[in-house]
């Protein structure tokens, strides 16, 4: 949905000539209720909208759904960034964009989200660890017994750390394997602000983890 007809139908085009089927949307309100009456498998938000802004917009849909959220917005402030990603944003492109780019930046966010649900892990589809459960089948995770709701991308990264199995996972590592893409320097931030908001799922922090520990100048890892 994109507050400019002009750019939200461009975006639906490319799309549709790639196979998806894509609606488009002025404002937030109808957005949410299409998306309550028939869940989609990713949606595109700008943060600007005449009736709700994207960040609202985007923590609704995360009180109720885990499907990847890329946010596109005329905003290139790094704080705008890191508050979108912080509500459960995966991804974050800035107008002018290239209509290719966002096709590509979708098929690797559904591809992603697609693995995590259907079982494409590596070598096992459950992770136990002191009482932290991961369940790649029903892209699940537990912490002593409570349920944590992650998005694609956070469960993503706390299973290549557990999977790690205490050996060290540098940012540009997370980096290239969560998100598919090569590694650039203000990635480095993208993949803290995801590692925060985990931190803060769980319930820890990082003076004092149980799980996630950082080790600085190297990257992070899972307390065995």
């Amino acid at each position: 949905m994109d507050d400019e007809p002009e750019i939200g139908e461009l975006a639906a085009l490319y799309l549709r000539n790639e196979g998806f089927i894509a609606e488009t949307f002025l404002q937030a309100g109808p957005a949410l209720a299409r998306i309550r009456e028939a869940p989609p498998d990713l949606a595109i938000l700008d943060i600007m909208l005449p009736d709700m802004n994207g960040f609202a917009l985007c923590r609704l849909i995360r009180e109720e759904y885990a499907f990847p959220v890329v946010m596109l917005t005329a905003k290139n402030e790094e704080s705008d960034k890191i508050n979108g990603l912080a509500l459960g944003a995966d991804d974050y492109i800035v107008k002018p964009f290239r209509p290719l780019e966002l096709v590509a930046r979708v098929k690797a966010q559904l591809r992603r989200f697609r693995v995590y649900n259907n079982g494409g892990t590596p070598s096992s589809r459950v992770i136990a660890l002191r009482g932290l459960l991961l369940d790649a089948d029903t892209h699940s995770c537990r912490l002593d017994e409570r349920e944590l709701s992650l998005t694609p991308l956070e469960f993503s990264i706390l299973w290549e750390l557990c999977a790690a199995k205490g050996r060290v996972v540098s940012a540009e590592e997370l980096f290239s394997r969560v998100w598919g893409e090569k590694y650039f320097t203000s990635a480095n931030n993208t993949v803290m602000v995801h590692i925060r908001h985990l931190r803060e799922k769980m319930g820890e922090s990082a003076e004092h983890p149980r799980y996630i520990r950082t080790v600085w100048g190297v990257g992070y890892r899972i307390e065995q």
